[in-house]
């Protein structure tokens, strides 16, 4: 079973390139473009790992990981130009 990854960055190149470099390296990937979409993916797909942007158009990334924190211990790397 391939490890399943969470990238959500509203940029798309971007989300692109990382899904790609992760596929390549035999990781599954699921995208989000929004907070709201990565709350919901990140309860349904189950990641073991979540890959966050925190400039996200609908909501700032720390309020994201306060709501994956109520629920879940995954591992959230932070990847923001901030």
């Amino acid at each position: 079973m391939r490890i399943k990854i969470l990238v959500v960055e509203d940029e798309r190149s971007i989300s692109g390139f990382i899904k790609t470099v992760l596929t390549a390296n035999g990781y599954d990937v699921v995208l989000a473009h929004t907070g709201a979409e990565a709350g919901a993916m990140a309860k349904s797909h189950c990641p073991m790992l979540v890959i966050l942007d925190l400039g996200l158009p609908d909501m700032d990334g720390t309020e994201l990981i306060r709501s994956i924190r109520e629920w879940s211990r995954m591992p959230i790397i932070v990847v923001s130009a901030r």
